[in-house]
């Protein structure tokens, strides 16, 4: 994506359009509900798909070319759009309406004088702001970035919410109003800040006190003029995209913004572009990215519309990419997968943003480098990760996931990952948020309890997987209907142990058997001797009740609503022995950051070092 948006406009349209055209990412059909899967078009239709023309590129003429390089080479704005009147007076153009929406429940907490994160209840009044304070990586998102802002807008009337915001506003301002270094002035926390604050200026600035009101307006200005200069500078990702939306939104609704908004339009296409990948997934793989950042478009577009300024088609463009795989997570519960360290973002927070985007899209069809298959099959929905971890310059909160899977059945989910690593430090223990980025936290093959990308501090990821190689196609299933049947390979453990970790998944077309093979290929002709432990777990649903079979090589599957499932072991056991089918205590983290104890079905032995083959079957039974 990243060279689709340097190249002509013209050349980048057609590659756009044989790139995505045939996988539905832009198609839009009338009678569609935001987020709906509407019913694929008869093939004689034709394609309903955007017509991408030459509208991607920032365009502009030599005078706005040279209003852009003077700005960015230091010129102030006011000198630039007004070069022989007094600079105006500090203050917003426009009153901005966003059709995003925060969450009632967290504006209610506020109003009640807490803060609600990630279901943990934190005092107003005695929660330190310093840049020193330790907090949770999720607790200094929400605080710094002001993201509190849409969830008391939610919840409050202007004349109701605008105190809290004024007492909120006037300690942080206290410790945290200078620019410096600590996580509130990060660029992507400082974009993101800048954005709420202009989206909800009459909240923020609505109170009664007029020098706060004064400090905010100064406090507005100096942050813009920060990202100015620190927004270039900022490594790819979505902290530069907020960051450049923060210059972006400041200069459309500041006095004497357009040389503003011309630098930082041109750095927000050219970091969007740095940002996503060709299929529309955000490179760091992680859902809760790909949802702020169609959010964050969201805002900005609503920033455009107040300012009465045409946005660069480009953002527009951007937003119907970065729709579908996310809609590639959802289960059928509307809720997302657990990956990259997210838990199973709810599904009215996922609803909320896609209606307010106004896209209506299919899931992605054909990923890339987004890598998360989707099967739907009857009720059955099927996520399988067919990609290598993020890169260390994107990974938000890395996991060693490759190869995992998510089942769901209807509403109910049978096979899970833990997830959550991301929101540890809040319900979920500091101390576990390492493990919950570990391979044996994922519903996968592990060889002797070592992750296949080695997980390190900070949410990075060290060596493993680098290459996986996929195919997806239709075979002949039971009844005579096609089944659809994906086979992936990683070598995240060929480096360490001489061995590659295959796994084909079937799903029936009629979503009520999946079966499943995991195998262990010599990554060279000469195989090592010896044998070596493995094990293959399945992280069950909350609620999922197990009852493992007499002979110890199956299980019934109890889902919540009266569904049963059945799980059993495949009679080959070629290249292992003393293989063991165990119950054992899991963890599962929802949206909120609740920990919920469940179990895990686990497949044990010891596997030859010149391969081995384990097969296993899941099938509704009730």
């Amino acid at each position: 994506m990243a060279s689709l948006l340097r190249t002509p406009a013209s050349a980048r349209a057609e590659a756009l359009v044989e790139r995505v055209g045939d996988a539905p990412l832009l198609a839009l059909a009338s009678s569609a509900e935001p987020g709906v899967e509407p019913a694929p078009p008869p093939p004689e239709e034709p394609s309903r798909a955007l017509a991408l023309s030459d509208v991607i590129a920032v365009k502009s003429g030599p005078g706005e070319a040279l209003i852009r390089l003077a700005y960015r080479l230091g010129v102030p704005g006011h000198a630039l759009s007004q070069p022989f009147r007094r600079p105006q007076a500090l203050r917003l153009l426009a009153t901005v309406t966003s059709p995003n929406r925060g969450e009632r429940a967290a504006g209610t907490a506020l109003r009640a004088g807490h803060f609600l994160i990630h279901g943990a209840r934190l005092p107003i009044a005695s929660f330190d702001f310093a840049p020193t304070a330790l907090h949770a990586p999720g607790t200094l998102r929400v605080v710094h970035s002001f993201a509190w802002l849409a969830d008391l807008a939610e919840s409050a009337s202007r004349a109701d919410g605008a105190g809290v915001a004024e007492r909120i506003a006037t300690q942080w301002l206290r410790l945290n109003g200078a620019p410096g270094r600590g996580p509130a002035w990060e660029p992507e926390m400082a974009g993101l800040r800048l954005v709420a604050w202009l989206v909800h200026a009459p909240l923020v600035l609505g109170g009664t006190d007029k020098s706060l009101r004064a400090r905010l307006l100064a406090a507005i200005a100096e942050t813009a003029s920060v990202l100015d200069k620190r927004a270039p500078k900022e490594p790819a990702g979505f902290g530069q995209v907020a960051a450049w939306a923060g210059v972006v939104a400041a200069g459309l609704l500041l006095p004497h913004g357009k040389p503003r908004r011309l630098y930082g339009e041109a750095g927000l296409v050219t970091a969007l572009g740095d940002m996503v990948g060709e299929d529309g997934g955000v490179l760091s793989r992680c859902p809760a990215a790909q949802l702020d950042a169609i959010r964050l478009l969201t805002d900005l577009l609503a920033c455009y519309e107040a300012a009465k300024v045409a946005p660069p088609p480009a953002l527009g463009v951007m937003r119907e990419l970065l729709v579908p795989p996310l809609l590639a997570l959802r289960h059928g519960d509307g809720s997302l997968g657990s990956w990259q360290g997210q838990g199973a973002i709810p599904a009215e927070r996922v609803a909320a943003v896609i209606a307010a985007s106004g896209v209506r899209t299919r899931p992605l069809a054909k990923p890339a480098g987004w890598g998360y298959q989707r099967i739907k099959a009857g009720e059955t929905l099927l996520q399988f990760d067919t990609a290598p971890p993020p890169r260390a310059k994107h990974a938000r909160t890395g996991c060693a996931s490759t190869l995992a899977l998510e089942l769901s059945d209807g509403p109910q989910r049978i096979i899970v990952n833990c997830g959550g690593a991301a929101l540890a430090g809040g319900q979920v223990p500091a101390r576990i948020g390492q493990g919950l980025r570990a391979t044996a936290a994922f519903s996968t093959l592990v060889l002797d309890n070592a992750n296949s990308t080695a997980v390190l501090l900070h949410g990075q990821l060290g060596k493993g997987v680098e290459t996986v190689e996929i195919d997806r196609r239709m075979v002949p299933g039971r009844s005579g209907r096609e089944a659809t049947r994906i086979e992936a390979a990683h070598d995240g453990y060929a480096g360490r142990f001489g061995l590659t970790h295959r796994r084909i998944l079937t799903l029936s077309a009629d979503g009520t058997e999946l079966a499943g093979e995991d195998i262990l290929v010599p990554a060279s002709r000469n195989g090592k001797r010896g044998k070596i432990g493995f094990a293959i777990r399945f992280h069950l649903g909350r609620g999922v009740e197990v009852q493992l079979s007499p002979d110890r090589r199956g299980a019934s599957l109890l889902l919540p609503d009266g569904r049963l499932w059945q799980f059993r072991l495949g009679g080959d056991r070629a290249g292992a022995d003393e293989i063991t089918l165990t119950a054992e205590d899991s963890l599962w983290v929802d949206g909120e950051g609740r920990p919920h104890a469940t179990e895990q079905l686990v497949i044990e032995g010891l596997a030859l070092r010149s391969g081995g083959q384990f097969s296993w079957l899941l099938r509704k039974t009730g």
